[in-house]
């Protein structure tokens, strides 16, 4: 999902092990010495492919693989997607990674079917796979999935904004992810199930593939089909930013209820300023970390990870509502990404 905001030096530095080139495999926090972990064939190698090496969840989740791997004294390759979506591109990347000798990949699927296939390929071949942020279709595709819960993550968002409402009627839009993609499905279920609604009790609904820019065209659309909307969930910050400034433009920004998911640290500040009511906030690099933990446990006696582990999500927010539990923008800043 795009961010537009600048990235913070030290996400530059972790980005910077990837670069410019999104396919192209780098090595990053290789081990030595007799700490490392090491099979017959060598040092043990682990793969991170994330859906980009630009939006700052994946830096930070890039982030968390490196520092893990140097802890454990393993070799990290990473590769990315050109763009959110890439299947293409993670299925090159597969291909390379075990090529290479991995003894794991951890992977954030651009799209949940497509991929199947090739992490089969790579399982076959005795490659530990595992699911990070993003569950594949079937899930089983996978060897584990390490993630936030996003139907809670919705539903959470979904139960504050029908708190906010205070009974008044509410007309919604919902500016979605992109077709076939499981986190924005899960989301906007979550929020639906959370807010006590159906599909038929939403007003408008366009995809945003969670970018700003599209996030303030849908909005705009959703503002002509519907000009009274005024509760607004949103896949991803960055889409909610977007629906702030076409509200915003609409003089509208005061009296309509948005809410989000992610937890970044600009998508926070956006809850501090008021912008966004309330977002559920997730933590990728423990996703990460715990992922190359694994395939280092892996590594060392052949014991696999298996279903799903929670890494948790938080519904971030200063304007508490009763009955629904959460932590302020103080809370949400130590803990943001980006």
């Amino acid at each position: 999902m795009s961010r537009t905001s600048r990235l913070p030096s030290s996400l530059l530095r972790a980005a910077a092990c990837t670069g410019v080139a999104a396919l192209a495999l780098t090595a990053c926090g290789s081990g030595s010495g007799s700490g490392s972990t090491s099979t017959g064939s060598g040092e043990v190698k682990v793969g991170l492919i994330t859906k980009t090496d630009t939006n700052p969840f994946f830096v930070k989740m890039k982030e968390g693989a490196e520092k893990t791997a140097k802890a454990e004294g393993v070799k990290l390759m990473t590769a990315a997607g050109k763009f959110d979506g890439d299947n293409a591109g993670q299925v090159t990347a597969i291909e390379n990674m075990v090529a290479a000798g991995v003894k794991g990949i951890l992977i954030t699927p651009s799209d949940s079917k497509a991929i199947v296939p090739a992490l089969e390929k790579a399982k076959a071949k005795g490659v530990l796979v595992i699911a990070l942020d993003t569950p594949t279709e079937p899930e089983s595709a996978v060897d584990a999935l390490f993630a936030t819960d996003n139907l809670k993550a919705g539903e959470l968002i979904g139960e504050y904004a029908k708190a906010a409402m205070k009974g008044k009627t509410a007309k919604i839009a919902a500016l979605d992810l992109a077709p076939g993609v499981s986190v924005g499905i899960q989301r906007h279920n979550g929020f639906l199930k959370g807010f006590g609604a159906t599909d038929k009790d939403v007003a408008c609904a366009q995809d945003t593939g969670g970018d700003q820019s599209k996030g303030q065209t849908a909005m705009e659309n959703c503002l002509q089909k519907e000009p009274g909307i005024n509760v607004v969930y949103t896949i991803n910050e960055p889409a909610a930013l977007g629906a702030y400034t076409a509200l915003k433009a609409k003089g509208r920004e005061k009296d309509v209820l948005i809410v989000s998911v992610d937890g970044g640290c600009t998508g926070t500040r956006a809850v501090k300023d008021g912008k966004i009511a309330a977002t559920s906030q997730q933590y990728p690099l423990k996703m990460a970390a715990e992922g190359v933990k694994a395939v280092v446990t892996y590594a060392k006696d052949g014991k696999k990870a298996s279903g799903y582990t929670d890494t948790g999500v938080t519904l971030i927010t200063d304007k508490a509502q009763d009955g629904v539990a959460a932590k302020d923008t103080a809370y949400g800043l130590d803990n943001c990404w980006g």
